[in-house]
């Protein structure tokens, strides 16, 4: 990561890269970004303050882990909720546990900013992975993984104390704006 005149600049390197150039957009732990520089096996990103002051980002170190995902093709499969890469702010993990059925319980407090719009059963995007929601509380919700999702994002390395971006479901933003208005 390199400061600029204008935020940072994340230089990211491994598989999922291929074909990205400079004016693709792709979410780095949920937060969708532009290309602005490929140079060989990377991509360089640029993150403004506004970016840097709501996610995780800012808090990233050379060599972390991040969870990458590309748009979807307008002529894509849909599968799972309307994720669209503009994280709402941060929650916090205020518990990690085992469960009986073999997933891992997460719970993360977030603002009640956040919380009015998380139902259980209804769904979240926590760095950038759609997750169904559990149970939910005036201060927290609470997301079971299962080892797979464990496996092959960062959810995995996540423990008590550690920041995540949170998107909540737009659906729901927008029925509220509609009710709003009325």
């Amino acid at each position: 990561m390199d400061e600029t005149d204008t935020g940072r600049r994340i230089v990211l390197r491994g598989p999922g890269l291929g074909g990205l150039g400079v004016g693709a957009s792709i979410a780095v732990n949920g937060i969708c970004l532009t290309a602005v520089e490929r140079v060989d096996d990377t991509v360089g990103l640029d993150v403004i303050p506004e970016t840097l002051g709501r996610t995780n980002l800012g808090t990233l170190q050379t060599g972390a882990r991040v969870n990458l995902e590309r748009p979807m093709p307008a002529d894509g499969r849909f599968d799972g909720h309307i994720v669209q890469g503009h994280v709402d702010g941060t929650g916090a993990i205020t518990a990690v546990r085992s469960s009986d059925d073999g997933s891992t319980i997460v719970e993360v407090a977030a603002s009640p900013e956040m919380l009015r719009y998380v139902v259980e059963k209804g769904s979240v995007t926590m760095d950038g992975v759609s997750l169904t929601v559990a149970s939910v509380s005036d201060a927290a919700f609470t997301v079971a993984l299962i080892p797979h999702t464990l496996k092959v994002t960062t959810l995995g390395l996540r423990v008590e104390g550690d920041m995540v971006n949170l998107e909540m479901d737009v659906l729901a933003k927008y029925v509220e704006r509609l009710l709003d208005k009325r």
